[in-house]
């Protein structure tokens, strides 16, 4: 199979990972894949930021930001179409991104199958965070782009539904939680520190609705000696979490390690007692999570629709109620108090990975099945239906 994968990415964050870990899985099963985006992407590494586009947003109007956006689609179509002509791809598989429509236009050009996958609602992102220029043409973009695709790729059942709201076509959207490479990932074993010490940690890129904030404001309102914190990555909001953990009082029980390889992060997971996701967006499907329950770690999380859809209360993880301020702290001491209920999540956690197949290696499967199927020529015994996400369990 042959899969020319467009985006239009260009910072090397959780969107880089999720990008990357697909095209290995799919080039580990001897498919070929073309990657074709921004060549700032290409130049950049692992935890670069892009200023570029923030600069734009603060600097210019909303208007002229979103029609440098719509502007991009030409350059991007003429290397989309060059790449076409030399690798002749048998589908095209693209990453959504607003006002972006090259991918669409090609493949219905080119008439080929074409898997558009979305990760979040950006128009609605973009005018609730108040940087929506263009909005209803936004919206017509988005829903031309939905329209044109083969399969809807989404990653939650939440996100399913929002997306089905603003009119993609239901029927075409297919939920593909996130996923890990389980060969990186062996079971982290139990810490041999002093009974005293419980490490909480956090592996992300720092954005300000991750929620670290508050965890950090938790742990100092319960002046508990026996915690400490391992935060790990880089982002906007590392700075201000640093001044905040030093106003706090924690500076010498806070260990900020910024950008850690890909490499090295397993070795981290193992340093950590209890895994935290503070807080996450509705309809997300938090890579972090799924790297947690790989290193058996045990985790906290926030229980919400989204969430409940990868963990399931007092199995794999502890789910709090985010309405309630001091939800997090006391999930967090119960697991402090309770060795073996931190050792029994973080077993179960790793067991429901390899059970409900939570890896990149399975989506990458999922794809081809579908690449085949529309091409007229289906494996055996591989699912190609669109099905709803698994109903967990709500405590």
């Amino acid at each position: 199979m042959r899969i020319l994968y467009s985006h239009r990415i260009l910072s090397h964050d959780g969107q880089s990972v999720h990008l990357e870990g697909l095209v290995a899985a799919l080039r580990r099963a001897g498919h070929e894949v073309l990657v074709v985006g921004p060549g700032l992407y290409e130049a950049g590494s692992l935890g670069g930021e892009s200023k570029l586009v923030p600069l734009v947003r603060r600097h210019l109007p909303r208007m002229v930001g979103a029609l440098a956006e719509i502007a991009y689609n030409l350059p991007a179509y003429r290397r989309l179409s060059r790449a076409f002509a030399g690798f002749h791809p048998d589908v095209i598989y693209e990453r959504y991104n607003l006002f972006y429509v090259a991918g669409a236009l090609l493949a219905r050009r080119r008439r080929v199958p074409f898997y558009v996958e979305v990760n979040a609602p950006l128009a609605d992102e973009r005018d609730r965070n108040g940087e929506a220029g263009l909005l209803r043409l936004a919206r017509a973009m988005e829903r031309f782009v939905w329209r044109a695709a083969n399969r809807i790729v989404v990653v939650s059942g939440v996100l399913r539904d929002i997306i089905a709201a603003e009119g993609a076509p239901a029927e075409r959207i297919a939920v593909v939680a996130n996923g890990v490479d389980m060969d990186q990932f062996a079971p982290a074993p139990a810490r041999d520190d002093p009974e005293t010490t419980v490490v909480l940690g956090f592996i992300g890129f720092m954005r300000p609705w991750h929620g670290v904030d508050a965890l950090l404001s938790a742990v100092a309102r319960h002046g508990d000696d026996r915690v400490r914190l391992l935060i790990v990555g880089e982002g906007r909001a590392l700075a201000d979490l640093t001044r905040q953990a030093e106003a706090l009082g924690l500076a010498g029980r806070v260990r900020f390690t910024g950008l850690a390889a890909r490499e090295a992060i397993p070795g981290l997971l193992a340093e950590m007692d209890i895994a935290m996701q503070p807080k996450v967006v509705p309809y997300a499907s938090p890579l972090k999570i799924f790297e947690y329950m790989a290193a058996g770690r045990a985790i906290v999380a926030p229980d919400q629709p989204n969430i409940r859809e990868i963990l399931r209360h007092e199995t794999t993880a502890l789910l709090f109620d985010p309405t309630r301020e001091e939800a997090l702290w006391q999930a967090v001491l119960r697991l402090i108090e309770d060795k073996p209920l931190r050792t029994r999540l973080g077993a179960a956690g790793r067991e429901e990975i390899l059970r409900r197949d939570r890896t990149w290696r399975a989506n990458a499967d999922q794809v081809v099945a579908w690449a085949e199927a529309d091409l007229g020529h289906p494996r055996s015994g591989v699912d190609v239906t669109i099905a709803a996400a698994p109903a967990s369990p709500r405590r």
